[in-house]
């Protein structure tokens, strides 16, 4: 692990201590410091400096802008500049059996290259281009190529600043050079510098006399780096590849000094360096165009962001140390790639085929390789050569490392880690090793400021997605701003069919991408399920493992490394995020529940694991932690025990709602609970098996001082007369929620809340569930009548009441209500009266009501559909209360009952004409069909201050929804109205049991060979079908009916397929023009200019979604296949008659057949 500034270079390459570089070019004592080549990088590829050029091989400056340090060196001036090692400084150093290897420092000051080109010594230096390799001559030496056991080629290489050549002999080296001396003696039993180079097939086997000496532009070279084969002598290869030639080639230089090949390694670098930067080479625009389109196949170009740079994928050691011989040298093979930097990814990108068949690298062919910057776990430089390693790992998977070498090795480290940086913005510390010289880690370059929304989430976990290879459209997240300890990071399920459950590498890219992440305070995991992580154990590597906590802290947890994926991902989360305070995991287990004997054998579920130790160790920031409808076992028992006794441990909530808590657990609960009474504020343990005793819940509970929320739903008390919270208890609290849903509550805890609900105490309180609490009207009344604070000055409180026995006393309930003794939110569904008075007498106090403002009477069960009294007492309702201002009167549909209130609703709703403040209606599952339709849309037009309608569940077909939408033409309030989706599909449902009556009846008559009077009778049946004009349209007379049908054809099916296709068209266009109208509208209710031109006023009444209406509006070919003859559907003339006496039918849009057309 490294974090972003200083770091100790813990490199593992260490070079021997007789490595270190020799300066290549030294200046005189009195030379100008400036005059000193400084190293130039480039804009980076993730500003928008259109200077920025990816093809260029210059070196990289600042991501953003050039950085200036006065004092630092550039990568030639640091080769230039360390000294050479202390045992080459020695004087008489014992020369090579070939001569010495002396660097142009060695020589006269006054050579003169000029004198060689007037008078050659030898036959090939009349016609040697001294001009084009150079000048200077940096470095020279003899050596002895490996040429077999019994002959022994010597050869003289020269290194220029420009070119490394090879000469035959060291004479005619020196009759080109005149600074290189001739051959002198040379002494015996020396060990003596050796050289091999495989640069090509024709090189190897066909070399000639013009080949006398040969050059190797050092523009051309890709790599020098020292081979690390385990054998006693020192081996450099370097590896050079011309674009214009497409030649790739190796060249490997055996040495037995490590003196020597230190100095040559050292030089070569330095000089190659310096041609780099003193003549930059850009690539040309073909291998630009290829490498961009590889990176296109992968989804990872990206102009702003894309660098490519030459590489060597080296061979790994153990293959080179199994080589047995010098000779074996000659069969070294590196190969020669394209090192690709993309938006997510680092790719190895092959050379083109053309470029590979001229030399010796295209014997080994090689495919592209694609590996995430996110699963970067080890980035090595080496201090001495051009040698560097990237290691990735995938989670369960094994490490994969690329063994690389570039001479541009600095600039694509700094690219790599700017990309991982930019990458996870908000980390503080990078998740890989990062072992590269000290001079590298000084140039990380800066990350710029994030203008992203919620820090570079989203850039983060698109990253993560294409590292592990999986779909980030599947992921969907929502976050809430409008909750407590907002904003809150909420998981949802995953997107697509048939998926319900996030896979393992999607939950850990997840969850890494929130690493770090100071955006969220609560992150959820609600309903989302994590078991495939409690499962899964990493035993490949620990690079995901949290050692510290943000500030750095050791974790100091035993065994952290083999502990399940839930356990570190979730620590990681809890540790590194300093805002975060709350953790939701409710219902993301699904565990059973234990006896005793499994009890004491459970490992637990692993959140309490993960999180409580870090609570009394405080070193996280997480406080509210929700467990709901998670199984605990004793091993969870105890962890949040030991976290709650230490008094340190400062927790503010614990949600352990449905957790199967018995008797012995929930004690142990409520006494961790009562240790923590300095700072807990809300307590959820409904739903477990626990029976509570009113005695212990006041002597643990009563001691919080802080409490805030306190939920006992649906649990189990032992019998007895007392209050299950006593008088003195509630007041001696502040909450702002009490929930007692499904909780039986005596006539002694009615009393005992309302006494609390009178106290000042109280006033704090916004929340009271009080569902299935087996309460009558004239408790519902107490405590309604507790709550009031006088005239005209209803409580800013919720209180619910659904499903409880209010229509015993509801005198008592009804007088309350008339005299707005309510608050201003009041919910009472699924109420049940056996006597349809009792709730008209409701409906009629709530219109006198003048304090609630917002009121759920859904689901009301009456004896029968509603009558015209109780739809006039709806009527006067929404016509006469000034004070509402959302109403829900929804029905209810299940597969065991329905409530609705009949067609009397439509009388009802005209009422909102009147209505001047609501401004929320919810009318769902009423069966308002077109007739209710009809009744909304005349409401719409006269209507000014409804803003939403909800409307769904309505059986309202496409003429209904058509009549909506045209009465939103000038209606310009109203900000929601329903696409119908769930009443458009049960119109295809209607549609399609339609078509299968027909195909049946059809197949019938063909398999019992009926008589022609009987065929006749069911044409009739089903051409009164297919004549039907859409449900409610009575308007239409026979006789126009006749003209609109007639003369009746057959329909085929693909008649029948096209005018499926009629209908589902007339449903978009329709859809569209509502969201046309619900735009307009948002934009005047916010003061925003209208977009484009007026809407048009279409009529559109003659819409309509039955069958025989789309096969009207279909035009079909006079000619039908033979094929489809026997399923042609010809209605009769005859059946249109019946019509007009059929319109309910119609309306229904089923298939009636008569009983005497089956056989």
């Amino acid at each position: 692990m490294s974090d972003r500034h200083r770091r100790k270079s813990l490199s593992i390459f260490r070079p021997p201590p007789v490595s270190a570089l020799t300066p290549i070019d030294e200046p005189p004592d009195n030379a100008p410091v400036g005059g000193l080549l400084k190293k130039k990088r480039p804009a980076t590829t993730f500003s928008s400096n259109p200077s920025s050029s990816p093809t260029s091989d210059m070196a990289p400056s600042s991501p953003l802008t050039p950085i200036k340090r006065a004092d630092s060196k550039s990568s030639i001036d640091r080769l230039m500049t360390r000294s050479r090692p202390r045992s080459l400084q020695k004087q008489g150093r014992p020369s090579s059996l070939f001569g010495s290897l002396r660097s142009l420092h060695s020589l006269p000051d006054d050579d003169d290259l000029a004198r060689v080109s007037s008078t050659p010594t030898s036959i090939h230096s009349a016609s040697f281009p001294i001009d084009v390799y150079g000048g200077t001559v940096l470095h020279h030496g003899e050596i002895q190529t490996a040429g077999g056991m019994f002959r022994k080629k010597s050869q003289y290489f020269v290194l220029t600043d420009s070119h490394l050549i090879r000469f035959k002999c060291q004479a005619r080296a020196s009759d080109i050079f005149p600074s290189i001396p001739s051959s002198t003696g040379r002494a015996s039993g020396i060990r003596h510098s050796r050289m091999s180079s495989n640069s090509s097939l024709h090189e190897l086997h066909a070399s000639t006399s013009s080949e006398s000496h040969q050059g190797i532009p050092l523009s051309h070279v890709v790599a020098v780096w020292r081979l690390e084969d385990g054998k006693p002598y020192f081996s450099i290869q370097i590896s050079h590849f011309d674009e214009e030639t497409y030649h790739a080639s190796d060249t490997t230089l055996q040495l037995h000094d490590p003196r020597d090949c230190d100095l040559w390694l050292s030089s070569l670098r330095g000089a190659v360096m310096k041609q780099r930067l003193t003549n930059p080479k850009s690539f040309t625009q073909g291998f630009v165009d290829y490498t961009a389109r590889a990176l296109e196949q992968e989804h990872d170009y990206d102009p702003e962001q894309f660098r490519m740079f030459k590489v060597v994928q080296r061979e790994r050691s153990g293959r080179a140390g199994a080589r047995s011989s010098s000779e074996d040298l000659t069969k070294i093979s590196s190969t020669i790639c394209i090192l690709a930097i993309g938006a997510y990814k680092v790719h190895l990108v092959p050379l083109p085929r053309s470029s590979r068949t001229a030399s010796s690298t295209s014997l080994s062919d090689m495919t592209g390789v694609s590996n995430g910057i996110m699963a970067l776990t080890s980035l090595a430089v080496h201090d001495y050569d051009d040698a560097f390693q990237l290691t990735f790992r995938l989670p369960l998977q094994q490490a994969s490392t690329l063994l690389l070498a570039a001479s541009h090795v600095s600039d694509i480290a700094l690219y790599v880690r700017h990309a991982a940086d930019y990458l996870r913005p908000e980390w503080l510390e990078a998740p890989f090793t990062w072992n590269v010289p000290q001079s590298v880690d000084d140039e990380i370059w800066p990350i710029p400021l994030s203008n992203d929304d919620y820090q570079g989430f989203d850039r983060t976990l698109t990253a993560y997605s294409a590292a592990y290879n999986i779909d980030t459209s599947r992921i969907r997240y929502f976050v809430n701003c409008s909750c407590e300890d907002a904003p809150a990071f909420e998981l949802h399920p995953p997107a697509g069919k048939g998926r319900t459950r996030y896979t393992a590498l999607e939950l850990l890219a997840i969850m890494r991408s929130l690493r770090y992440n100071e955006s969220f305070s609560t992150v959820s995991f609600r309903n989302i399920n994590l078991e495939v992580l409690h499962s899964l154990h990493d035993r490949f590597g620990d690079d995901h493992v949290p050692l510290t906590t943000r500030s750095g802290e050791p974790l100091q947890i035993e065994n952290h490394a083999h502990l399940s994926l839930l356990i570190q991902e979730v620590q990681a989360l809890a540790v590194k995020c300093k805002r975060l305070r709350r953790l939701d995991f409710a219902f993301s287990l699904h565990r059973k529940e234990l006896n005793d004997d499994e009890d004491a054998h459970d490992a637990g579920c692993g959140l309490c694991q993960a999180l409580f130790p870090l609570c009394a160790r405080q070193q996280t920031n997480v406080d509210w932690i929700v467990l709901n409808g998670i199984i605990l076992c004793k091993v969870d028992i105890d962890y949040l025990y030991g976290a709650a006794l230490d008094r340190s441990c400062h927790f503010r909530a614990l949600d352990l709602a449905y957790c199967g808590l018995n008797d012995r657990n929930m004690d142990t609960i409520l006494e961790a609970i009562e240790h923590q009474a300095a700072t807990m504020e809300s307590i959820d343990l409904s739903g477990n098996l626990a029976r509570l005793e009113p005695w212990a819940l006041g002597r643990h509970l009563g001691g919080l001082e802080f409490i805030r929320k306190i939920n006992l739903s649906n649990i189990s008390r032992t019998s007895g007369p007392e209050p299950l919270f006593a008088a003195e208890t509630l007041l001696a609290w502040k909450l702002v929620e009490i929930r007692l849903a499904r909780t039986s509550l005596n006539e002694q805890t009615v009393e005992a809340l309302a006494t609390y609900l009178r106290s000042n105490q109280s006033n704090y309180l916004r929340i009271l569930q009080l569902d299935q609490c087996k309460l009558t009207g004239s408790a519902a009344a107490s405590l309604l009548t507790a709550m009031d604070r006088g005239p005209r000055q209803p409580r800013d409180l919720h209180i619910q009441l659904n499903e409880n026995h209010l229509e015993q006393d509801h005198e008592q309930l009804v007088k309350v209500i008339s005299n707005s003794r309510t608050p201003n939110q009041v919910t009472m569904q699924m109420l049940e009266y056996k006597s349809e008075r009792d709730f008209q007498r409701l409906l009629e106090a709530f219109a006198l009501n003048k304090s609630t403002h917002y009121l759920d009477i859904s689901k009301a069960s009456l004896p029968a559909d509603a009558s015209d009294d109780t739809c006039d007492a709806l009527h006067r309702l929404l016509a006469e209360n000034d004070t509402l201002e959302v109403l829900d009167i929804s029905g209810e549909h299940s597969h065991l009952e329905a409530a609705n209130f009949g067609s009397g609703l439509n009388h009802a709703l005209a009422g909102l004409k009147y209505n001047q403040s609501l401004k929320v209606l919810h009318v769902e599952h009423q069966r308002l069909g077109l007739q209710g339709a009809s009744t909304l849309a005349t409401v719409l037009q006269e209507n000014q201050s409804l803003a939403e309608i909800h409307c769904e569940n309505n059986e309202i077909n496409l003429q209904a929804f058509t009549v909506l939408v045209n009465s939103l033409e000038h209606n310009t309030t109203l900000l929601f109205l329903p696409f119908m989706d769930r009443d458009r599909a049960w119109t295809q449902k209607k549609v399609d049991r339609e078509i299968d009556s027909i195909r049946d009846d059809s197949s019938i008559m063909s398999k019992a060979g009926m008589s022609p009077s009987t065929k006749a009778t069911v044409h009739r049946t089903l051409g009164r079908t297919l004549g039907k004009t859409i449900a409610g349209q009575r308007s239409f007379s026979a006789r126009n009916l006749e003209k609109s049908t007639s003369p009746m054809q057959g329909y085929t099916e693909s008649d029948i397929k096209a005018a499926m296709g009629s209908l589902s068209q007339n449903w978009d266009r329709e859809t569209a023009h509502l969201q046309q109208y619900l735009a307009r509208n948002y934009s005047i209710a916010q003061g925003l200019p209208l977009d484009g031109p007026p809407l048009l006023t279409v009529d559109r009444a003659g819409a309509g979604d039955s069958l025989a209406y789309a096969l009207r509006g279909i035009g079909f070919d006079d000619t039908t296949p033979i094929a489809e003859m026997d399923r042609q559907l010809i209605p009769d003339d005859s059946g249109v008659e019946d019509l007009a006496d059929e319109g309910e039918e119609g309306e229904e849009g089923a298939l009636e057949m008569r009983e005497h057309s089956h056989v």
